[in-house]
């Protein structure tokens, strides 16, 4: 009786926990989907191979590699997780969040590498990894957000 209970209490136990990987795998799982898509035109509402914008790729992303689902559009990803706010503080497999255009209005969404580096579906590049670091996308950035332990 005593081995049942123990049995019982350790599968619920291994139910209830949730899947926590570790950086290397981050990276691991993130560059061979990044090989599959690289170059990918950017396109609007796209979500294959022939075009796809940066909401669909993160879609994607998480759910191919992280078995996670997220939200279609980035307005509803960004309500997703925990906020991060410095890019000093971002992790690998984190959510990065920029307000981009004249008045800051447009969204855009790509994952964060480390290093500063982050993949994206770029409207000029297709998808693609870039530096945080650049003028244009450090005075964009808005926020990232923590979907992964």
């Amino acid at each position: 009786m005593k081995k049942i209970i123990l049995a019982i209490t350790f599968l619920f136990l291994i139910g209830c926990s949730s899947t926590r990987y570790t950086n290397s795998d981050k990276i691991a799982k993130i560059n061979s989907f990044y090989r599959v898509w690289k170059g990918t035109k950017y396109r609007y509402g796209g979500n294959s191979r022939s075009g796809i914008d940066c909401s669909a790729l993160m879609q994607k992303l998480y759910q191919q590699k992280f078995n996670l689902s997220l939200p279609r559009t980035t307005i509803d990803m960004v309500k997703k997780g925990r906020r991060i706010s410095r890019i000093s503080s971002l992790k690998v497999g984190d959510l990065v969040f920029f307000r981009i255009g004249r008045w800051k209005r447009q969204r855009h969404v790509g994952v964060y590498l480390g290093n500063n580096r982050f993949m994206h579906a770029s409207v000029s590049q297709g998808v693609t990894i870039s530096n945080l670091n650049t003028k244009y996308w450090r005075g964009y950035f808005w926020q990232g957000r923590r979907v992964l332990d």
